[in-house]
Parts: structure tokens; sequence; C-alpha cells
């Protein structure tokens, strides 16, 4: 069966939940890292500014951490950007765990696929149209990396998108791949006066 085209960012708890959901569809998918989204202000930075340009859609686990995790990502975007979305709380466990989870559920991972694609049906579209990516190469010729300064202008480049001023050249690259177009990016770089 072909994949459906969601064009909003979707974001769900951990790996095991976007393997999963990329047997149903194409489009970007983002993780908390479970817990890790209390830790890590990136990811919630990441998820405010996509919020800025797109609705997100969030998909957690049917049980105590999820709707934790959920709650987290709620208080920190505009409940008109959000999208939430709940799978079943089904008793079971996930065929890769030797134990089910604390409350005994099925988390995302463990959902049947069916179910996944009638939850994300009615927002899937048409073909995406192709996008040109930013790459390390384009970070290291417009001076956000390897030479001198570079700290400087990355730390001005993330703040113009929203984003944590210290994040690592690597965290940046993943976070304007997803919220930045290759346009945008650029423009952004020429606006830099470090």
């Amino acid at each position: 069966m072909e994949k459906l085209h969601i064009p909003y960012p979707v974001i769900v708890e951990g790996k095991y939940d976007r393997l999963r959901l990329l047997t149903v569809m194409e489009g970007q998918i983002l993780t908390t890292d479970g817990f890790g989204l209390f830790k890590k202000k990136e990811k919630l930075a990441l998820f405010r500014a996509l919020a800025k340009k797109t609705p997100v859609i969030v998909l957690t686990d049917p049980d105590g951490a999820g709707k934790l995790i959920r709650a987290h990502i709620g208080s920190a975007i505009p409940k008109e950007r959000l999208i939430p979305l709940y799978v079943p709380r089904i008793a079971g466990k996930e065929s890769r765990k030797a134990a089910p989870s604390a409350e005994g559920v099925l988390g995302v991972e463990g959902q049947e696929a069916a179910l996944l694609r009638e939850l994300l049906q009615p927002f899937a579209e048409g073909e995406a149209p192709p996008r040109a990516p930013i790459t390390k190469a384009d970070l290291y010729e417009d001076g956000l990396t390897g030479s001198e300064g570079c700290t400087a202008r990355r730390a001005a480049l993330a703040e113009a998108f929203g984003l944590p001023g210290d994040m690592t050249p690597n965290a940046l690259l993943a976070a304007l791949s997803v919220i930045a177009t290759y346009e945008e990016y650029k423009a952004a770089v020429h606006q830099l006066e470090i």
C-alpha cells in the first residue's frame, strides 16, 4: 500500500515509534527521546520554531509517560498549532520487548499499521515538491564552522530562527533542515552582520 504523505511534522516519543510510522507515512517524524525532552532545550526550541511555521502533530503513547510528554509539548506550543492524535489504550506487549510496559499497554510502535494510517489519513496530501537540502558544506562555506568567528555567527543564525544560540553545528543543521528551506537559510545567512 502506498505511504501517506503528511505535510506536517509528527512528534513521537522514540525511535521505534518513528520506525513504526515510517511504515505508513512519508514526512518529518521527530522524536522527543522519551523524557529526554525535559533535559534537552534544543528539542523544545526546535518544536517551538516548527510550530511558528506549521502546525505539528503530536502522537505519544497512551500511558502516563506519554501524557506527561504531551503536556510538556503542549505547554510550549500554542494550542492552535497542535494537532493531537491519540492511539487507543490496548493491553499488550511490543514484540521487541521481553516484558510489557509499566502500564501493560501498547505504545505507538505496537499499534496496527491500519490504525495508524486511519489516524493520519485526514492530514495526508499529494506528492510533496522536492526540497534542496542544507548541508555541512553549506555551513562551512557560509562561515558557520571551521573559521574565526564561526561560533558567534552560528549563534546569531540560530537566534534568527528562534533556536538556542549555543547549539552545536550538527544540532543546528538538523534543526534548520526541518524548519527552513534552503532559500530561507541563505537569506538569513546573508543578513548576518557578525
